[in-house]
């Protein structure tokens, strides 16, 4: 069978390698990214390079995006030259993005209403899972949908799974990142904790590991906390987004998330010093601050 032409909206620190894999996969690829110099690089390895979305969209089966926010999404799907301006019936949609439920089952509609199907997909595993094509992927929408797309799906992660209709992908994804951000700011307090009675940080790290309190936090971001590496893999800004949408859906369905409002503080804290760009594992540095202790001297 053959393979459809893929369109990829969104070249950002997922976008980027995600679209990579596609690439490698064998699929034929058009992308656009706003900042078109971080089309280059997938432009010399034999992808198109679209001038906006509606023509991303004109000149593809299905398209990917990739985005930021919620704001974002909305503008290249609905926008003046946004995907649906282009859309043509028999199109699969599918939004990447960690955005709100609520406007992904409103996309989902929209889309719906010109007879293009679309699904909401958002993804775990960072810019490492990106890269090694091992996101897990959470995906709303129709069951049928999600089957016509699944092969997409398994050129991009390992662990994809069908949350139910539209928007409940996003859901997952909520429940997710609340998971995260607080096992960061848990592993977070456990090394400042050992380390300013003492013990050391790595040690302490293959010690955790190998019990119950074991992680892929400290797995994946235990060089990052160790070294103070705080290079992006994923932002504070972007995590932080994610906890507001987690913490406005609780508060929709009169859900109580007291651990989640506290982390979220933690990360709108760094973010409104300036420290938004810097990787998620950063949330260390609040523990160090509050506890006159570094791990890095």
């Amino acid at each position: 069978m053959t393979k459809p032409t893929i369109g990829f909206v969104g070249l950002g620190i997922m976008g980027q390698p995600m679209a990579a894999n596609l690439l490698q996969g064998g699929y034929d690829l058009v992308v656009y990214n706003r900042t078109p110099a971080k089309c280059a690089v997938l432009e010399s390895e034999g992808a198109q390079v679209g001038d906006d979305p509606a023509d991303v969209a004109r000149r593809s089966d299905v398209v990917i995006t990739m985005l930021p926010d919620s704001p974002d999404v909305e503008l290249v799907y609905q926008g003046e030259s946004g995907l649906l301006s282009a859309a043509r019936a028999g199109q699969l949609f599918i939004d990447m993005s960690s955005i709100s439920p609520a406007v992904a089952r409103s996309l989902a509609e929209a889309a719906a209403a010109l007879g293009v199907e679309a699904l909401d997909a958002p993804v775990s595993g960072g810019d490492v899972g990106a890269k090694n094509a091992t996101l897990s992927i959470m995906v709303g929408g129709d069951p049928a949908t999600f089957e016509r797309a699944r092969p997409i799906f398994e050129t991009l992660g390992t662990t994809i799974v069908h949350m139910g209709g539209a928007g409940t992908g996003q859901t997952a994804k909520a429940c997710n990142q609340l998971l995260v951000a607080q096992t960061l700011e848990a592993v977070s307090e456990a090394l400042v904790l050992g380390s300013k009675a003492g013990v050391d940080p790595a040690r302490l790290i293959e010690a955790l590991s190998g019990g119950l309190a074991g992680n892929r936090v400290m797995e994946v971001r235990g060089r990052n906390f160790l070294e103070h590496d705080f290079t992006p893999g994923f932002k504070i800004a972007l995590h932080q987004k994610d906890l507001r949408i987690a913490m406005e859906a609780g508060r929709e369905l009169g859900v109580s998330l007291p651990g989640t409002a506290l982390v979220e503080e933690m990360f709108a804290a760094l973010q409104s010093s300036g420290s938004g760009d810097l990787d998620h594992s950063a949330v260390i540095t609040v523990i160090e601050d509050r506890s006159d202790h570094r791990l890095v001297s």
